[in-house]
């Protein structure tokens, strides 16, 4: 099979230079846009794969402590039927676990220490079901039992207030008791029975587990404030709080994981927006270096084209050898970005440790970022649109010196030479 002359000459092009003298400079800068077109697009995928992975691994770590959907009372009162509410949830067929609980918050005293904390009563038979943190510490909310009044706190709470396991903590709730002297609030010293460690600093400084009648007792409920659900599917959760909207009795406020961290998220999906916009522009500029690369090689090929155009060749011809060289310096610049981008960020889990220790320095202070560990999760979604718009950037940049080499008059090029 005769491959078309256009494509043998433009290969030739993009590698001619190398050996001769006059043409070094401009293989030179081919060269550097092909480096630029790579770095650019490698960058692209090491950011936006470290973003996914960001945003995976706090929503995973932050799902082992919050369930899919919260069902509760306005104003946090007592749920006036939690069994029913409970009964009618599980008919849903994407619920696949349903638990009471109560929500609060309070402040936590050990000696001079103060913390204010969030408080939620769970029933240990039951957590299991709607997260994973029962699953992640086993054994520990068993240490909950009705009455005797024992907490579990998170770990970076425990040692912000420097208690361990078996002291003794003071929860004060927020409304007090009226007396003839005033108000005074309410009370109650609990034993530490454990600490639990999610991984999700925000959780791990400020929650406080207690079995959920003890809940009830300290701020005076009649019963669960809550019902909270674990769905089969996590994505889903929108559609189906909005589902539960329609199916559920009484006047009561559904909540999906997505809405209880809607900041957080849209802002983590805003920046992942601008950094892909960012060093796009990056690949833009070094796909617009062919631009140059590709005017001094019309400059230097002005007698070859001359001649090409003696022998029969058309302008349309003349303009696909030079759109076949700046297509594949961008073709190859974008393979070995590609190659690169997904080299780093499918072993980012070792590089940046590696860094780290021959710097000594945490790139990701865990009460900052949530996560102390740099993660990383190329999606395909991500990668073939660089590709595509690498492409798209290189080709659109050989179309001026192209046309302006199919241009070019064969009398006038071989006049001098």
């Amino acid at each position: 099979m005769q491959i078309p002359y256009e494509l043998a000459l433009g290969w030739r092009y993009t590698r001619a230079g190398r050996a001769t003298r006059r043409n070094g400079f401009i293989s030179f800068i081919s060269g550097v846009s092909m480096l630029g077109i790579a770095l650019g697009v490698a960058a692209l995928i090491i950011v936006l794969s470290v973003m996914n992975g960001f945003q995976r691994d706090v929503r995973d770590r932050m799902l082992s402590v919050v369930s899919h959907v919260e069902i509760f009372e306005p104003q946090g009162a007592a749920l006036s039927d939690s069994d029913r509410t409970l009964a009618q949830a599980r008919q849903n067929p994407e619920v696949i676990g349903a638990a009471p609980f109560v929500a609060a918050q309070a402040l936590l005293a050990r000696g001079e220490d103060m913390k204010g904390v969030l408080v939620r009563g769970i029933d240990p038979a039951l957590e299991g079901a709607v997260t994973d943190l029962a699953a992640v510490n086993e054994g520990l909310l068993q240490q909950l039992v009705p009455g005797a009044f024992r907490v579990v706190l998170g770990r970076e709470l425990a040692r912000a207030l420097g208690v361990r396991v078996g002291d003794a903590v003071t929860l004060i709730a927020p409304s007090g008791q009226v007396t003839p002297a005033g108000v005074v609030p309410r009370l109650k010293q609990m034993k530490v029975a454990g600490m639990f460690d999610s991984g999700h600093y925000e959780y791990d400084s400020a929650l406080v587990l207690l079995h959920h009648e003890d809940a009830q007792r300290i701020f005076r409920l009649e019963g669960p404030t809550g019902v909270r659900l674990k769905l089969r599917d996590l994505h889903r959760a929108r559609a189906v709080a909005l589902e539960l909207t329609h199916s559920l009795s009484g006047r009561l406020l559904i909540r999906d994981w997505t809405q209880q961290n809607r900041t957080w998220f849209a802002a983590v999906q805003l920046e992942k927006r601008m950094m892909f916009i960012i060093l796009t522009l990056i690949v833009a500029v070094a796909a617009f270096n062919l631009v140059s690369t590709l005017v001094m090689s019309v400059t230097d090929k002005r007698a070859d084209i001359a001649i090409l155009r003696t022998l029969g060749a058309s302008p349309k011809s003349i303009m696909g050898i030079f759109v076949v060289q700046g297509a594949l310096v961008g073709a190859i610049g974008t393979l070995a970005g590609l190659l690169l981008g997904l080299g780093v960020a499918c072993n980012i889990d070792v590089i940046v440790p590696a860094i780290e220790h021959a710097l000594g320095a945490s790139f990701l202070p865990k009460d900052i970022y949530l996560i102390s560990q740099m993660p990383s999760e190329p999606r395909s979604s991500d990668i073939v649109p660089i590709a595509a718009i690498s492409l798209v950037l290189a080709f659109v940049a050989t179309l001026y010196p192209s046309w302006h080499a199919s241009r070019v008059n064969p009398a006038e090029a071989l006049r001098y030479e």
